[in-house]
């Protein structure tokens, strides 16, 4: 179990790996103290060539001297296929630390689920079901920031990308002979969209949950999310260690005006109620006052607002189920239940008609919608009848 401490062990590696057809990469952070991740360790395996098996290495860039930017260089190669396993988090990392993106990349989840194996299948199972073989898991939750790691922790990371080759080449078979690559490109695109990771500030409102769509209540919730952004990126703390969603609301609800008023709040945490936080609490509500009428934000419609013809969006449903049975592909992962409320409302600015899912379900869709096609039983199956 080799660990790689210095810039130049690291770029040794990468150089080996550069002739290789692909390497597969995992990592190990933490993120419960920082509002980004920290990277602890980066796990990293060759296919075995010349009858032997490939290399498989920790990097460890907690290591006083250790640069990423060999690996990084080897992500920017466009000869060496970069395979990993849900690859959100891992991208996120490289893309705040290295500003890059592993290209090409292939990610073994979105994979799995484009070739049939159900939807956010987990790297366990395909270990079981593709490798033949169990993970002991005994060291998931351990502190990967503590040195020196543990025998049990070094083997239970290298196991997260040796598993992973056998996975990749096979997964990697199926897509090539059904001729579902280009399914899985599409998938991965908004992977290596800087857009993905990039957190606005004056855009986290969004993420906010409210059953209330009132302007001057919105208002307040943007210039409270905006602050508590802003604040938790500049000091690298997660945002609910400013405060959380729940407070959030209730004050952008009560609006306080003064440090006496914060005190009154019940959700507020304590250290929330003085100093920066509370003055930065008390000037977004004040400026979410200030803010015109004709600025206000507003939510787009909700489902619930929808003109659904519920005799469409039933006859989708069973199109939706005859479709990915056919497809071999979990029906999640071409449309969802609110997807089909939107397309039988007559909305057509959804995934579900976008793309491969176009061709497995989105065009036979609309033509049900147009009343060109309908639905029939064959024994057990539902078939589609031209009209």
């Amino acid at each position: 179990m080799k660990t790689l401490t210095t810039t130049e062990a690291l770029a040794a590696f990468c150089e080996e790996a550069a002739s290789a057809p692909y390497i597969t990469i995992d990592t190990e952070f933490l993120r419960e103290r920082t509002y980004y991740a920290k990277l602890c360790l980066v796990q990293l395996a060759l296919p075995a060539r010349d009858g032997t098996e490939g290399a498989a290495v920790l990097v460890d860039p907690l290591a006083g001297d250790l640069s990423l930017e060999p690996l990084y260089g080897l992500f920017r190669n466009p000869s060496v296929v970069k395979v990993f396993h849900a690859a959100r988090q891992d991208l996120e990392i490289f893309f705040t630390e290295g500003k890059v993106f592993p290209e090409p990349l292939f990610d073994t989840q979105v994979a799995a689920m484009v070739c049939g194996f159900g939807e956010q299948v987990g790297y366990e199972t395909l270990v079981r079901k593709i490798a033949r073989a169990n993970l002991d898991k005994t060291s998931r939750f351990t502190d990967w920031s503590r040195r020196p790691l543990s025998d049990a922790q070094k083997s239970y990371a290298l196991a997260d990308v040796t598993h992973l080759r056998v996975i990749y080449e096979y997964l990697a078979a199926e897509l090539e002979k059904t001729g579902r690559a280009k399914w899985l490109q599409e998938e991965l695109s908004v992977l290596t969209d800087p857009a993905t990771y990039i957190v606005h500030p004056e855009e986290a409102w969004r993420r906010v949950k409210t059953r209330t769509h009132s302007g001057k209540f919105l208002v307040a919730v943007k210039e409270l999310a905006r602050f508590r952004e802003t604040y938790a990126q500049a000091r690298n703390i997660p945002r609910n260690r400013v405060y959380k969603d729940d407070a959030l609301l209730e004050l952008a609800s009560t609006k306080p005006q003064s440090f006496e008023d914060l005190s009154r709040s019940r959700l507020l945490l304590r250290e929330a109620r003085r100093g920066e936080i509370a003055e930065g609490i008390i000037a977004a509500i004040a400026a979410a006052a200030e803010t015109p009428q004709a600025d206000y934000p507003t939510m787009p419609d909700t489902d619930d607002k929808l003109q659904v013809n519920p005799a469409l969006a039933d006859l989708l449903r069973v199109l939706l189920k005859a479709k990915s049975e056919e497809a071999g592909v979990a029906q999640k992962l071409i449309a969802t239940a609110s997807e089909l409320d939107a397309i039988a409302a007559g909305r057509r600015d959804v995934p579900a008609l976008r793309g491969w899912r176009a061709e497995v379900f989105g065009d036979d869709a609309l033509q049900l919608c147009a009343g060109k096609i309908a639905l029939a039983a064959k024994g057990s199956n539902v078939v589609v009848v031209p009209l």
